[in-house]
């Protein structure tokens, strides 16, 4: 029984230790990481692909949740941490990298019976105003999000998960996540919403934003 005790107390110091360890890593690898927005930088800041996702879910038959992504989309932020109502976003998604993860069906979503990639090659999204501050990171934005050749407006949620000068880049860097929900049909996308394909479309975003390198 001592053993056991013995052994236990051993275990015990070792998580401890290793959780130390790992959080004065992540204080070298990130040493400026702040996540009150008020202590981030303002200005200019484009997206890093590298560490960027955009999906979307939609019910199939009620049977599950199919989900999917766009593999290549660009973005711009311009960000102000003392008023975060001047703040702005700008999305420009090729819908020709939609991804399903199967080829055949992928090409059959790009066609003019539901995405109409070659009509419409782009979706747009641009925030226009602060609607609401849910809590110090976490906001509602109103914004206009245009789609197959029509534009209406779609809320974004978005959380701020904090900011540092990012040791692999070496360029200062804010993280978000962001989501929204709307109705496909809105925009004139309509199929099979009548046999059971959802409508309602659910978007999730991760991204991290790089501070904007000045031009020479």
């Amino acid at each position: 029984m001592q053993n056991n005790m013995f052994k236990n107390l051993g275990r015990f110091s070792l998580i401890a230790a290793s959780s130390v360890l790992l959080m004065s890593c992540e204080r070298l690898i990130t040493p400026d990481f702040e996540t009150e927005v008020t202590e981030m930088r303002s200005g200019a800041y484009t997206l890093d692909p590298d560490h960027a996702s955009l999906s979307f879910k939609v019910n199939h038959l009620g049977f599950s949740t199919y989900l999917g992504r766009f593999n290549d989309f660009d973005a711009s932020l311009d960000f102000d941490p003392e008023n975060v109502a001047n703040s702005s976003v700008e999305v420009i998604v090729d819908m020709s990298s939609l991804d399903v993860n199967n080829p055949e069906f992928a090409d059959d979503l790009r066609g003019d019976s539901w995405f109409d990639v070659e009509n419409f090659p782009q979706a747009i999204y641009r925030t226009t105003s602060l609607v609401e501050t849910v809590d110090e990171d976490s906001f509602i934005f109103a914004g206009d999000l245009t789609f197959m050749g029509e534009t209406h407006p779609v809320n974004l949620n978005v959380n701020f998960h904090g900011g540092g000068r990012n040791f692999l880049t070496r360029r200062y860097t804010l993280g978000f996540s962001a989501d929204t929900t709307f109705l496909r049909s809105e925009w004139g996308m309509d199929t099979f919403t009548s046999f059971g394909v959802g409508d309602e479309v659910e978007l999730e975003i991760h991204v991290e934003f790089q501070e904007a390198e000045e031009e020479s």
